[in-house]
């Protein structure tokens, strides 16, 4: 378990590892769950588990005592305590490294052209760089509207860029509002190639692609964002509890809706958009997201961190960190907590089963659920 998700990954505050139990002790049969209810401790011992991995550490605060009698709480420990079972927790080891919860979620968003961790250090330290391909003639405007979003900075030096011309070429199809050209022709076009880098990580990235894109004479413009760490860590080594993926292509709000509940298989989400467009149909919001920052469970107080997000994908949030959001004009998902988690149960489960040598049996419980529903 540590080697899928190493616990040197997790946040400080957090209590992944082993909470009740002998590390020596032999396992045959394990069950999965995100919440260690007395519910999902009796459906343990029913089916003959030796150990319950948790998600959510069962043992959070310190325990003043553990009795049979306690808050249940307290009973659950004591449970599975009489009953031989040892309780281990990933939690945040689990968001944070590749392939771990967050980036499963980011995987039913869209195509991205890049992927990085929300506080992660090569985004402190390194940046990234982002290239656009432009009409000759409207080369200057973009590279201002670049610079004047914070791109270009290297050092002491500002409205730092690279420029290179070349012939682009595309071939408008049938639905598409090509500023040059014609329907069904493929047309060719001088065009120069401008590199800007973004030195303070993807936040600035993401006001760099709006100020393109408000710049951009083109209905789709061709933008490629790159990682300019020259030492990366290694790819399940990647830190960090959140996700920022930049779409390839822009959707709605409707759509990411759509996306995120075919991700989680939930009927329903929390959707706030900007003013004029709270409560009305999110098909109206007048923009189009390219990047969206992403934290299964509650991402509030994560993406104070990233503030330069077009949307913000999470289970819960603080009802002022949503307002303060949306007057900002961004888009907030609020899917509910255990809902953006739950559904990785079952990945978790191959992933052990391809990983941990031996005969051992891995069941998702059916007892842990989420505590409400939708009416």
């Amino acid at each position: 378990m540590k080697q899928i998700a190493p616990e040197r990954l997790a946040e400080s505050w957090d209590k992944v590892g082993l909470h009740v139990g002998d590390p020596e002790q032999k396992v045959s049969r394990a069950l999965l769950c995100i919440d260690m209810t007395e519910a999902v401790v009796a459906e343990a011992v029913k089916k003959r588990c030796q150990l319950i991995v948790a998600y959510h550490p069962p043992i959070f605060d310190p325990l003043k005592r553990m009795t049979a009698d306690g808050p249940w709480t307290q009973r659950r420990i004591w449970q599975a305590t009489r009953a031989g079972l040892a309780v281990y927790s990933p939690h945040t080891a689990l968001d944070a490294v590749r392939g771990g919860t967050n980036d499963w979620l980011c995987d039913g968003l869209g195509k991205a052209s890049f992927r990085g961790s929300i506080g992660s250090e090569f985004e402190r330290r390194y940046g990234q760089k982002v290239v656009v391909y432009v009409p000759r003639d409207d080369a200057e405007k973009v590279r201002s509207a670049m610079a004047e979003a914070g791109a270009g900075g290297i050092g002491n030096y500002s409205d730092c860029s690279f420029n290179v011309d070349g012939i682009g070429t595309f071939y408008p199809e049938l639905g598409s509002n090509p500023t040059i050209g014609e329907h069904h022709k493929l047309e060719r076009v001088e065009e120069t190639r401008i590199e800007m880098i973004c030195d303070h990580g993807a936040g600035l990235t993401g006001r760099v692609l709006r100020a393109i894109r408000e710049a951009h004479p083109y209905e789709e413009p061709a933008i490629d964002v790159f990682d300019l760490a020259d030492n990366y860590l290694a790819e399940d080594e990647e830190q960090g509890a959140g996700r920022v993926v930049f779409l390839k292509q822009p959707i709605t709000p409707a759509t990411l809706a759509s996306r995120v509940k075919k991700r989680l298989g939930v009927k329903h989400v929390k959707l706030a958009a900007a003013e004029p467009f709270v409560g009305t149909d999110p098909d109206l919001y007048p923009g189009k997201l390219s990047s969206v920052a992403v934290c299964v469970g509650s991402g509030g107080s994560l993406f104070e961190k990233y503030p330069g997000a077009d949307a913000y994908v999470t289970g819960e949030m603080q009802h002022h960190q949503v307002l303060d959001l949306v007057q900002q004009g961004r888009v907030v998902l609020l899917a509910g907590h255990t809902n953006t988690e739950r559904p990785y149960l079952p990945t978790y489960r191959e992933r052990l089963i391809e990983t941990i040598e031996g005969k051992l049996d891995w069941e998702v419980s059916e007892a842990d659920r989420v505590p409400w529903v939708w009416k």
